[in-house]
């Protein structure tokens, strides 16, 4: 079991053949973030592949694995967006769409054989996909007064936090980020120091 503040995604994209009775399907692996690079991949590929029979997907959104969709495109309902996505579920992987061209070859494969050849090309994209596993982060922004800059830097430097932007005036701010288990240690120790002052990127 992974921790509570990690997941699994793909770095690039990445393809798949599978061909069963003539039939040949092409899947891409794409490592997407949101609703809208999902559409973006979609419109794509639909026109990349105009004349393929069907243009199939499944996909995945966020480190809580909650929001995601399978498309059946005219194939049999369940037997194409169904397995896709069965195989992002079954490799735990999120942030990721899996598109899946076919091309018909004049043999009818069945319902079964639907699903097995979707099955198929989507863990062969995946199988072919550079896999890493990422933190689940969270940021705050610290403000606090010029003298106390030590402090917080000794802070920062224990804790490791990532900096991703500070100023320094009379009243200084740094915005942190950290993986999200780390979160209510680095928050306890900033709010000991002197003057400091919290505000929660949300």
């Amino acid at each position: 079991m992974t921790a509570e503040d990690t997941y699994k995604t793909i770095i690039e994209p990445s393809e798949g053949i599978y061909t069963e009775k003539r039939s040949k399907f092409i899947a891409v692996a794409l490592p997407v973030r949101t609703i809208d690079e999902i559409k973006t991949h979609l419109e794509t590929y639909q026109k990349k592949y105009y004349d393929a029979r069907h243009v199939c997907y499944a996909y995945m959104l966020g480190a809580m694995r909650k929001d995601f969709r399978a498309n059946d495109n005219g194939e049999p309902s369940g037997t194409a967006g169904k397995p896709i996505l069965g195989q992002i579920n079954s490799n735990e992987l999120t942030d990721i769409l899996i598109i899946v061209v076919r091309y018909f070859g004049g043999i009818k494969l069945g319902t079964s054989g639907l699903i097995v050849a979707y099955k198929a090309a989507a863990a062969e994209a995946i199988a072919t996909a550079t896999i890493i596993e990422k933190t689940v982060d969270e940021e705050i922004t610290v403000m606090f007064e010029y003298p106390f800059m030590n402090d917080i830097m000794r802070i920062v430097k224990e804790e490791e936090p990532e900096i991703l932007s500070q100023t320094y005036d009379m009243d200084c701010s740094m915005t942190l980020r950290i993986r999200s288990s780390m979160m209510s240690k680095l928050r306890i120790r900033l709010e000991k120091v002197e003057t400091a002052r919290i505000v929660d990127n949300k």
